[in-house]
Formats: structure tokens, C-alpha cells, sequence
């Protein structure tokens, strides 16, 4: 039987590194509630995120729900169906109407050039996503923000360690959204934070995700419990030690693939961005004209042991729990790359040579 490939491997540090890491907590009994290992890893990902704040939370969805919460968003905010379940439930969730913009074709982010038709005096945010670790366009989104005095918050799940321009990419916009879920290109097992320019946000923030506990014998918020553990904040100390030489490593992987499979007729690949330092956090191959379709692909894969994942599929706006509340023809380009899209399996530990396996399939 031949070797199977998943999607995505989690990368984490020696055992002996992280049992380390956590041998004082076994002294402590500080086991979650903002403790050492908590406020370290705070102030490490400010520095590595060249960001002014941070507050962490168990994971990235509920990081997403709360910075919209603290910062009052209300009516309608536009945003994109090409992205996870995640970005449009935490604004639903938040009991705000989510418009959408379609996509480029490009980069398959936000089409900066259609999202002022869509603002109405409903119009609070726009809640753009950086997909695949590929930037928006930040300096429009900017430019049209302040023209209109729209709050912006980007989802940057993709996104860890990325920069533009050499900027950390959470320096943009009023704040961002990071996920450290465990197929990450760096993980807290599981994980999240919100970066932000706010300093005053950061109190309610705390709160909002420790049921809005302000003081011992205040509850000023209704808050949820969204705590990131002691546990958690170790592994993330142990692999923001190691992420540079992964996303190195996963850096040979792309670069692989692209030998492999670029000016292949039916193809289309993702080129870098301009004045962008990457995070290879995916790899997206569009299947348009190719003599297989999409499907076909993933299926051949499949047999082969090989789990590749049409990522994103299907638009949010398609979902059944959102059935009737969209018109998934008013974004005509992210329906078509849903349709034709597959994400290779990517992580640092992948052997080029099971890379080779992967294209040969693919070409052959």
C-alpha cells in the first residue's frame, strides 16, 4: 500500500523540549487564568509580530467573535465568502448582516475594487481575509476605510509571520486576527489571538473572554470562556523558537511544487506577491481548463493514499445553515475558484520526494 500523505502534519518541538517548558507548572499548580507561561508568550508574539498589542484566546474563532464585539460593530460589514466557516459565524454570532464581496482572481482575496458599491449607511467594518497567507490589498482597504469611516479588522489566520514592506501584517488595519490551530504554520495545539492599535481595547478584551470578569467582584461584560491555558502558551513558546527555520523549510516545499507543476497548460498557481515575505502557510492549485477537473483530481489523489483538501469548498455563502440568505451568483469569480480548487498537502516535515509523488500523479 503506498504511503499516506495528509494534508497537514503539526509541527512541534523535542518532547524533552516542551516537558521542559512546562516543568514549573507541575510546581505551581498554575494551570490557566493568565498565568507565567501566558504573559511570556503575550510579550514574545508582540516582538515577533512587530505589533503594539496582543491578547490571546483558546482559539482563532473566538478571538474573531470578540474583537468584533469590543469594537461595537453593528449593522452590515463587508466581507468574503471565499474563506472558512469561521470569519462569517463570528460576525453572525455577533448579530451583524455580512455583505459579500466577491474576489480577485489573483490572489483570491478581497476585490478592493467592488467593495465601496457594497456600503450603505448600515455599512460598520470591512472584515477582509488574507487567504493562503497571501496579503490584501491594504493600502486600498485603507484609502477607502478613512473615506469612509469604516473600522477594519482583518482575518490573518493565514497569515502568521508574514510582512509587507517588511511591516508585520497585523500592523494594518484597526486589528487582526491570528489562528494558531494546530495545522498552523505555528501552533498553540490549539490557539488564537487579536493584535490591535487600542490600547483600551485590551482590557475589555481580557474580559470579554473571561466571562467578562473586570475585577474579583466586577462582571462588566457578557463575556464567554475563551482562556488560552498554560499548556497551550508553552507550545507556543517551544515553536515560535523554531517557526522561521519551518516556514524555511516549507519555503523548499513550494518551491518544489512550482518547479513541478508551473506553465502546466489548465494550472494556475499562485505567483508571489510584490514586496511581501511569505509564510507558505498553503499551497493552491486551480484546476481551469486542465484535461482533469478539480474532483477528478482530488479523487486520483485519494486512491493513492495522497489528502489533498478543496479549501475553501463550498463559498460560505453556500452553506446550508445560511440557505436562502445569499446569492452566491452576485460573487461570480470566488463560486469559480470554490469550484476549481484543491490545497496540496503542505507541511515542513513533507520529503520532496513524496512532493515528486504528489505532481507525477497530477501530470501523469
Amino acid at each position: 500500500m503506498n504511503k499516506t500523505i495528509q494534508i497537514a502534519c503539526s509541527s512541534m518541538p523535542d518532547f524533552e523540549e516542551y516537558t521542559e517548558e512546562i516543568r514549573g507548572l507541575w510546581e505551581s499548580h498554575w494551570l490557566t487564568n493568565m498565568g507565567i507561561k501566558h504573559k511570556e508568550l503575550e510579550l514574545k508574539l508582540v516582538d515577533y509580530l512587530q505589533v503594539s498589542d496582543i491578547t490571546l484566546f483558546t482559539n482563532g474563532h473566538f478571538a474573531l467573535e470578540s474583537i468584533i464585539a469590543a469594537t461595537g460593530l453593528m449593522g452590515e460589514v463587508i466581507t468574503t465568502p471565499f474563506t472558512f466557516a469561521s470569519t462569517t459565524h463570528a460576525i453572525v454570532r455577533n448579530g451583524i448582516n455580512p455583505i459579500f464581496c466577491d474576489i480577485n482572481p489573483k490572489d483570491y482575496t478581497i476585490d478592493v475594487d467592488k467593495i465601496e458599491n457594497l456600503i450603505t449607511d448600515k455599512t460598520s467594518a470591512i472584515i477582509p481575509v488574507h487567504v493562503y497567507g497571501n496579503v490584501c490589498d491594504v493600502d486600498r482597504i485603507d484609502e477607502i476605510a478613512r473615506k469612509h469611516n469604516l473600522k477594519v479588522i482583518y482575518d490573518a489566520a493565514h497569515a502568521f509571520g508574514v510582512t509587507v514592506n517588511g511591516k508585520g501584517v497585523g500592523t494594518f488595519g484597526d486589528a487582526s486576527m491570528f489562528s494558531f490551530h494546530a495545522t498552523k504554520v505555528f501552533n498553540t495545539i490549539e490557539g488564537g489571538a487579536v493584535v490591535f492599535r487600542d490600547e483600551k481595547l485590551k482590557r475589555k478584551l481580557d474580559a470579554l473572554k473571561n466571562f467578562g470578569i473586570t475585577q474579583s467582584d466586577a462582571v462588566e461584560y457578557v463575556g464567554g470562556n475563551a482562556k488560552m491555558n498554560e499548556f497551550q502558551a508553552a507550545m507556543g513558546i517551544c515553536n515560535l523558537r523554531h517557526v522561521d527555520k519551518e516556514i524555511v523549510r516549507r519555503k523548499a516545499i513550494v518551491d518544489r511544487y512550482q518547479d513541478r507543476l508551473y506553465n502546466t497548460k489548465g494550472i494556475k498557481l499562485c505567483k508571489p506577491q510584490a514586496n511581501v515575505k511569505g509564510n507558505y502557510a498553503y499551497f493552491p492549485v486551480v484546476f481551469d481548463g486542465y484535461r482533469l477537473m478539480r474532483d477528478e483530481v482530488f479523487e486520483r489523489l485519494k486512491t493513492q493514499n495522497i489528502y489533498a483538501r478543496k479549501y475553501f469548498y463550498p463559498l460560505v455563502s453556500d452553506f446550508e445553515c445560511y440557505k436562502g440568505r445569499f446569492n452566491i451568483t452576485e460573487t461570480p469569480v470566488a463560486k469559480h475558484i470554490s469550484d476549481s480548487i484543491i490545497c496540496l498537502p503542505l507541511y515542513a516535515d513533507l520529503a520532496l520526494e513524496d512532493v515528486d509523488r504528489i505532481c507525477d500523479i497530477i501530470l501523469k
